[in-house]
């Protein structure tokens, strides 16, 4: 099945534009990404597809790590993410451990909230919010 972006059917004006064209490729789409926070004995997935005009993004299917900076320092590390918190883009994701950008992941330095797009940026970074007491 093929995930379908129609143009809008519909003047400023709110009336409606009568004459309809058939279906272009450019206007195709693909099923979203839901990346995942890999289990301990899974490895991180990627896959590199082609998109129009020739670039590439990298989709990420398994997560392990994620690159999180401290705002106060502006240091960068690589931590094992645990699991998701909370994912305001939709509370089943958090049920299903589905990492996307503004989801706030649990990780071995602290909690910290996604800035980057996994799904099409192939990596997940992030901001630590809260440190974790040890």
């Amino acid at each position: 099945m093929v995930i379908y972006h129609k143009p809008v059917k519909k003047l400023p004006t709110g009336g409606r534009k009568r004459a309809f064209r058939q279906k272009k490729k450019r206007h195709y789409g693909r099923f979203p990404t839901d990346t995942r926070v890999a289990a301990e004995d899974e490895e991180e997935k990627r896959q590199r597809i082609r998109v129009r005009g020739g670039s590439y993004k990298v989709k990420l299917f398994r997560v392990k790590f994620a690159n999180v900076v401290d705002p106060e320092t502006g240091e960068w590390r690589k931590v094992r993410i645990i699991h998701v918190e909370e994912n305001p883009a939709n509370r089943e994701f958090k049920r299903r451990q589905i990492v996307t950008r503004g989801a706030i992941i649990k990780t071995e330095i602290g909690i910290a909230k996604v800035t980057s797009r996994p799904g099409q940026d192939g990596i997940v970074n992030a901001v630590l919010l809260k440190e974790s007491e040890k």
